[in-house]
């Protein structure tokens, strides 16, 4: 025997199951409709082929771009070559003057230090040859300030 199991104070007695009248849900007549279970998702944006050719497009482009940049930053290099090289007489002849300067104030320095020394010569070649030598870095700035010569000898080499 089956008991129903009831809350108390709810008006319902106990007894055998048959003498409850029990309403069954069930379907309505002719069945329930379809169910729809497949996706439904709508289309949005480009689809997958378009957007890679859209993405080799801009590769594209991109790369004709850079191409064309590179060939003027060439061009404009070449230009910039082709000035120094223009002006690098001008350069070698604003370099000479002054190494010619020095040399002439060294040799009134020397002229004014020697002055009381017999037999010096003022500018006479303290090497026994009839080659010119180019003077080194240390004996043309002997007689300059300190300053000069560090910058001379180390300027480019600070800013390293």
């Amino acid at each position: 025997q089956a008991w129903l199991h009831v809350r108390p104070g709810s008006g319902i007695r106990r007894g055998k199951m048959a003498a409850i009248k029990v309403r069954q849900d069930l379907p309505p007549p002719g069945g329930y409709g379809p169910v729809d279970y497949k996706r439904n998702i709508p289309r949005r944006g480009p689809s997958g082929y378009s957007m890679f050719g859209i993405g080799i497009g801009i590769l594209m482009f991109g790369y004709w771009r850079l191409f064309k940049w590179n060939r003027e930053r060439r061009r404009l290099q070449i230009e910039d070559l082709e000035a120094r090289v223009a002006m690098l007489p001008l350069l070698h002849a604003e370099q000479d003057r002054r190494f010619l300067r020095l040399l002439r104030e060294n040799l009134e320095e020397e002229a004014k230090i020697m002055k009381d020394v017999p037999g010096w010569k003022v500018g006479e070649s303290v090497y026994h040859s009839n080659r010119w030598l180019h003077p080194p870095v240390e004996e043309l700035f002997n007689l300059r300030p300190q300053e000069e010569y560090v910058r001379e000898k180390y300027g480019f080499q600070w800013y390293v």
